[in-house]
């Protein structure tokens, strides 16, 4: 692979911590939701970041191929679902759904950009086979 963009993050504390970019641009407190026994502290977790970073990515995904096949949708928008839970085996998973929104586009050409976003997306491509991901086309 070659790589064309590298970015570090350190985080300190764990899920009550804290996190920061090298570049400063990322700077935030963590903190475990209180459905986990957290504290529910006003901060962000891990789940938000990845579901951020995900739908994020994947709404690229889909504005690329659609401008690759010449299409012009005029509204898009990606929801991440991130669970997190307990696999069989006493370790933690995580489980996405991806609900993804293209307008102007009719069902089966948004269906088929979308198969193709999930084909491309670094974020699909690192966790097919490791966790469960749902992608619903609205």
């Amino acid at each position: 692979m070659n790589i064309v963009y590298t970015t570090k993050v350190t985080a300190s504390g764990g899920r009550d911590g804290h996190a920061e970019s090298d570049d400063g641009l990322l700077n935030l407190d963590l903190s475990m939701p209180d459905k986990m026994g957290g504290a529910g502290k006003a901060a962000t977790n891990p789940e938000q970041l990845f579901g951020a970073g995900y739908a994020a990515c994947f709404e690229n995904a889909v504005l690329h191929v659609a401008k690759q096949e010449g299409h012009e949708p005029s509204h898009t928008a990606v929801t991440a679902h991130v669970g997190l839970g307990l696999n069989d085996d006493g370790s933690f998973g995580l489980d996405v759904t991806l609900d993804v929104a293209i307008e102007g586009l009719d069902r089966a050409t948004a269906e088929a950009v979308v198969k193709e976003a999930d084909r491309l997306c670094p974020y699909s491509n690192a966790v097919r086979g490791n966790v469960p991901v749902k992608i619903s086309v609205n």
